[in-house]
């Protein structure tokens, strides 16, 4: 079972690799222009995608967790908001992107609310 979440989610991470690339080239496609039409759509989808993102991963590792200062910090989240952190500040680099900061808090807002949903668990 493990291996087949681990694929699931090597598929979803390739999946948001390419869409960064196609974001970072320039390139139009159907995805933006449907994401384009819903109100606050650009916002939604890095929530939705780095949530998933981040459920998928904490299965993927497991659940496994290390401990500091009194709280408890799944691998996998903190995989998913470091590479959230380094890939949008690296938008500021390159040309056809610009940093926004409320996209990075969608996608931190992503990440915190599936950790929220394991701790309902």
């Amino acid at each position: 079972m493990n291996k087949l979440i681990s694929a699931i989610a090597a598929a979803f991470f390739s999946f948001i690799l390419w869409i960064i690339y196609q974001a970072n080239t320039g390139n139009q496609n159907l995805l933006f222009k449907m994401v384009g039409n819903i109100p606050f759509g650009d916002k939604l989808g890095h929530l939705v995608l780095f949530g998933a993102l981040t459920l998928i991963v904490v299965v993927a590792s497991q659940f496994k967790y290390f401990s500091l200062s009194g709280y408890n910090y799944y691998y996998g989240a903190v995989a998913v908001t470091l590479f959230v952190i380094i890939e949008e500040l690296s938008q500021a680099f390159i040309p056809s992107r610009t940093f926004d900061l409320c996209d990075l808090l969608a996608d931190m807002l992503g990440i915190v609310l599936a950790i929220k949903l394991y701790q309902l668990h």
